[in-house]
């Protein structure tokens, strides 16, 4: 996924909070819903652009959906945050690190 559209999907407080029930857990799309006093139909929409960016996976169960955090992406873009606290040349090119290169893997173990 493009850190544009990462950075599009964050940018929407109600998908952030929808980001922050899901770290305690996975959750139906209805008690998400719950959370909030919009309708179904626009939180659908918000899990939606979340799927789109990678951030959120889903699992059918019979006839319920559940959504989780896709905590991958926020790492990578942690690492890509971090990587610009670095001097000016030393981590020319990399934008963002990607798993398998070496900056990524040194990046990852300081986190």
């Amino acid at each position: 996924m493009s850190l544009q559209t990462t950075c599009r999907a964050l940018a929407d407080p109600i998908r952030r909070e929808i980001l922050n029930l899901l770290k305690n857990g996975r959750l139906s799309a209805g008690e998400i819903s719950d959370h909030f006093s919009v309708t179904a139909a626009s939180i659908s929409r918000h899990l939606s652009v979340l799927r789109e960016a990678d951030l959120i996976r889903d699992t059918r169960e019979g006839k319920y959906i559940f959504y989780e955090l896709n905590a991958s992406v926020l790492e990578e873009v942690l690492l890509w945050i971090a990587s610009l606290q670095q001097p000016a040349g030393a981590a020319e090119g990399s934008c963002p690190p990607q798993k398998g290169d070496a900056c990524y893997e040194g990046m990852h173990e300081k986190i």
